[in-house]
């Protein structure tokens, strides 16, 4: 029984009368403890055993933390782990910290979480760091294209403890924001209704020339550019009306971004393109951070630790049983119900893009990013430095395998 599955069969007055006695937090928190069928009385009798734990004791500190679009349904299609860390870092203080879940778009989008948390409107924040590198534009080392062989080397990075120096560190220095945790995808394009009686793509050269639309990541616009992928800049929440009005071929996003958002039944085709990171990451105000007492840093950072291990397993799970990532797509999956096909390309054409657009092999657009992001980390080679670590781990390595470390422990 998850959060989702318990709270699937109520409407939605009843949702907001639960909020509204409890709190949406003790709601989602209490309904995810409960298994088999459960009736409105179950989910209001676990939220109140949830709220009462919560409340037991004094909190020495409130933190509210802005989920941009996610709630308690998406949240379990996209495993971004941001209730996981609030439950374990309530529990692993004793109720010293309590964290106030807002999301739905409530508090913050995609493309204002990060101005809403410096500003300290909020104190943490769910999004994407490719929206968020519009605000926060360091985050953009992460998006150097084809940095990242697979998922794996993704989280291989994110365990590193050379993720400190290369990302963490330099976005708290430069932005104030400290990197916690984080989902890990690929970015491809979904493909719309110009895809949809056309076969299904196999070679790179059949979706050039598209327009699609892009993020706010700066290296992922001159990647696209590089790809002749017809980069149109544009939010996340207009995204699905060009593609209904087919103002755009595609977007490029991950799968489950796809999933979660209700943008599968406009998609036809989900090609896997993998050329850039897709990174759905929680992040905390530093200065709000270093206010809190030294054992209570300690715990969350244990907190966001668990929140990682718990996303590599549960999101890897979900892409397959819950998206439906795979080809053919499982049956009751989102894409199978949607009839969105999975376009996997072979290792030529990935190679075939790879080769127009990757540092490595094109560096001439790329020199004026890499000389900015390399400054603001000190002078560290910020490509050459990722782009080692995230071969330390064999590209065909399973995600879900990957070893966990405390990367802020050498």
């Amino acid at each position: 029984m998850t959060a989702s599955d318990a709270l699937r069969g109520l409407s939605r007055r009843d949702l907001l009368r639960l909020t509204g006695r409890h709190g949406l937090t003790s709601v989602l928190l209490g309904a995810a403890t409960l298994t088999g069928a459960a009736t409105l009385a179950d989910v209001a009798r676990a939220a109140e055993t949830t709220r009462a734990r919560r409340l037991s004791g004094p909190a020495r500190h409130r933190l509210r933390l802005g989920a941009s679009g996610f709630n308690a349904a998406s949240l379990l299609i996209e495993r971004a782990g941001t209730l996981t860390f609030i439950q374990d870092l309530e529990s692993r203080t004793d109720g010293a910290i309590r964290v106030e879940f807002i999301g739905d778009n409530e508090v913050c989008s995609q493309e204002t979480c990060v101005e809403k948390t410096q500003s300290g409107v909020i104190d943490m924040f769910t999004a994407s760091t490719q929206n968020s590198a519009r605000v926060a534009p360091y985050l953009n080392v992460l998006d150097y294209p084809y940095v990242f062989p697979g998922r794996a080397s993704q989280y291989h990075f994110l365990y590193s403890p050379v993720s400190q120096a290369v990302l963490r560190d330099p976005l708290e220095r430069r932005h104030g924001l400290k990197f916690l945790f984080s989902h890990c995808e690929l970015r491809g394009l979904q493909m719309g209704a110009s895809f949809a009686d056309r076969p299904t793509v196999t070679r790179l050269e059949e979706v050039l020339g598209t327009r699609n639309r892009v993020t706010d990541t700066q290296l992922g616009r001159i990647a696209m550019q590089l790809l002749d992928l017809g980069p149109v800049p544009m939010r996340w929440d207009e995204t699905q009306d060009a593609l209904r009005k087919g103002q755009i071929d595609g977007a490029e996003t991950w799968a489950s971004a796809m999933a979660y958002s209700g943008m599968a039944p406009l998609v036809s085709q989900s090609v896997d393109l993998r050329f850039l990171c897709g990174t759905e990451h929680t992040a905390m105000l530093a200065s709000r951070f270093d206010a809190l007492e030294g054992e209570l840093q300690d715990a969350v950072m244990e907190s966001a630790y668990l929140a990682q291990v718990h996303v590599q397993a549960a999101n890897e799970a979900a892409l397959v049983k819950t998206v439906g990532y795979s080809d053919p797509p499982l049956p009751d999956t989102i894409l199978a119900r949607e009839g969105v096909r999975t376009a996997f390309l072979p290792p030529d054409q990935i190679r075939i893009a790879e080769e127009m657009c990757a540092p490595e092999f094109n560096p001439a657009p790329w020199m004026e990013w890499r000389a900015r992001l390399d400054d603001w980390a000190n002078g560290v080679d910020t490509y050459a430095t990722i782009h080692r670590v995230a071969r330390e781990v064999a590209a065909d390595m399973k995600p879900e395998n990957v070893p966990p470390r405390r990367w802020w422990k050498s």
